[in-house]
């Protein structure tokens, strides 16, 4: 786990895009990176590339849904953490990514991505 919090590379989608639509991208990315990093253990660039991608839009969808449930950002994150945490890999989304089933969802799709941009990089 690095304690680095790496700036977006996709600031009109991804998590950061994502959360612009609806509350401050620069204070959810400062909150999340480091949140995600501790939860999954992963890089930089992991947790960066994760939050990057199509999933993390989807994370900061599920942010969204705690901020429109009363809770405040933080709290938000943190209950989206435990929730992905929570989901498991299926057999069907091991058979299709590669992740091994059973493993928390946050930290299958942070790892895959981690490893996604040690072979491109």
């Amino acid at each position: 786990m690095t304690a680095s919090t790496l700036p977006t590379r996709n600031g009109a989608w991804g998590f950061y895009g994502s959360t612009a639509g609806f509350t401050d991208a620069d204070a959810a990315w400062s909150i999340a990176f480091p949140a995600v990093a501790k939860a999954t253990g992963a890089t930089a660039e992991g947790v960066r590339d994760f939050l990057d991608s199509r999933h993390g839009r989807h994370f900061a969808d599920d942010v969204h849904n705690g901020l429109h449930a009363g809770l405040g950002l933080e709290a938000a994150i943190d209950a989206a953490i435990t929730r992905w945490m929570a989901w498991t890999i299926s057999p069907a989304t091991s058979g299709e990514t590669g992740i091994p089933k059973g493993l928390p969802y946050l930290t299958g799709f942070v790892t895959h991505f981690e490893i996604a941009g040690d072979l491109t990089g």
